[in-house]
């Protein structure tokens, strides 16, 4: 059978493979989302979700930023997960203590290194900046953690400065170096090209830590890995700060698709994307791409003939791959292919004649702005006249 969510041209076009590894930043970039807490309940289930999937590193939190953090922290620690366990800390030595009495794999060590930054919020010099920074990697590697340096608002950081500074990270040992683009101010082409050239001068795997203010979040992580870029950023639903984050269900799916990367359990997406708007209180557009209630759902009477004949004329996969289940609107675009299908599946099983009529009363209920449920349908089809509705046997 051919595969119809093959994308010919990525054969065309010479698609690199990739070897990635994925951080997962929702327990801590998350919820930094305005007006996101995550209870330390929540953090263990939500934590256990992504080691499930497959995630091979989870950021659990900031742990200076509070008792309760650190504490969830350590929970999420004490879970005895596959995946590493990461903390998020300044480049502050209290804050590498806070994150080793949690007792974490990893620790992310950033600063900001944008002249901007530098001069309107850390307001010190960049040398200075640099020492800080260094100094603080130094300490973590003396207490045995996996140390990443990332550099805050890297993408607006003079290159020349970032490339030097990556460099120096990597003579103390770094094990990661990471790209953050703070503001989302890059783009795949850009991104690639930052990438290639780092990699050019440093040795060290690079992470990509993009946030979605122009759309492209995940087309950056995506150019990124391409140019080489090891550990790549993500938060489940997308959720973060301002616009978001690189969302984890896009780049699972888009991993498998085009890269045939299959380390991950997919089917498990739309449960934790459920779970995260639930504790988040943040809800996911309708529309959204594979953990939408849309992503799956077709009203149209030409789509949804085509797909309960062939569902792939509309699905590029199967909603069971990320554990999602497709939908059959009734609405103003509702065709009587679909109608007969769906009062089948009710039990009433109507003449054509009968559903056409019934096509008709679907569309004049519709104008007043909203899908049809199938209660609503059941007294559409009792209340119409001079017709047999002829129920199933048992």
């Amino acid at each position: 059978m051919q595969d119809y969510s093959l994308n010919q041209f990525l054969s065309l076009a010479g698609t690199p493979p990739l070897d990635i590894e994925i951080c997962d930043v929702t327990l801590r970039d998350g919820e930094q989302m305005p007006g996101v807490v995550f209870r330390a309940d929540e953090k263990l289930d939500i934590a256990l979700r992504l080691d499930e999937i497959g995630v091979e590193v989870i950021e659990a939190g900031f742990p200076v930023v509070s008792a309760a953090e650190m504490n969830a922290v350590k929970e999420v620690c004490n879970l005895g997960l596959k995946a590493k366990i990461s903390a998020l800390s300044r480049s502050v030595k209290k804050d590498v203590d806070a994150a080793i009495d949690c007792g974490v794999d990893m620790i992310s060590v950033f600063i900001a290194t944008s002249d901007l930054h530098l001069k309107h919020k850390l307001h010190m010099s960049c040398p200075e900046a640099i020492a800080c920074a260094l100094q603080t990697v130094e300490y973590a590697k003396d207490h045995g953690l996996i140390v990443r340096f990332s550099a805050e608002d890297a993408t607006r950081t003079d290159f020349e400065t970032l490339k030097k500074l990556y460099k120096k990270a990597e003579e103390y040992h770094a094990d990661y170096v990471s790209v953050a683009d703070t503001v989302g101010i890059m783009n795949p082409r850009t991104t690639y090209y930052m990438i290639s050239e780092l990699r050019k001068s440093i040795k060290t795997p690079i992470c990509m830590h993009c946030h979605d203010d122009l759309g492209m979040a995940l087309a950056n992580t995506l150019a990124g890995a391409e140019a080489g870029a090891r550990q790549l950023h993500t938060t489940v639903n997308g959720i973060g700060e301002r616009s978001g984050n690189t969302p984890l269900e896009e780049l699972l799916i888009a991993l498998r698709l085009h890269y045939d990367i299959e380390s991950y359990d997919l089917s498990k997406i739309k449960d934790l994307s459920q779970l995260v708007q639930t504790y988040s209180d943040v809800p996911v557009a309708k529309n959204k791409a594979v953990v939408g209630t849309n992503a799956f759902s077709h009203e149209s009477g030409i789509h949804v003939a085509a797909v309960l004949e062939e569902p792939r004329t509309y699905e590029l996969y199967s909603p069971e791959l990320v554990g999602a289940a497709r939908h059959i609107i009734i609405g103003k675009h509702t065709g009587v292919k679909a109608l007969k299908y769906i009062t089948q599946r009710m039990g009433y099983y109507l003449k054509d004649q009968e559903l056409g009529d019934l096509s008709e009363r679907v569309k004049m209920c519709s104008e007043y702005k909203h899908a049809i449920n199938c209660e609503e349908l059941r007294k559409l089809i009792l209340n119409m006249e001079n017709i047999e509705v002829i129920y199933p046997g048992p």
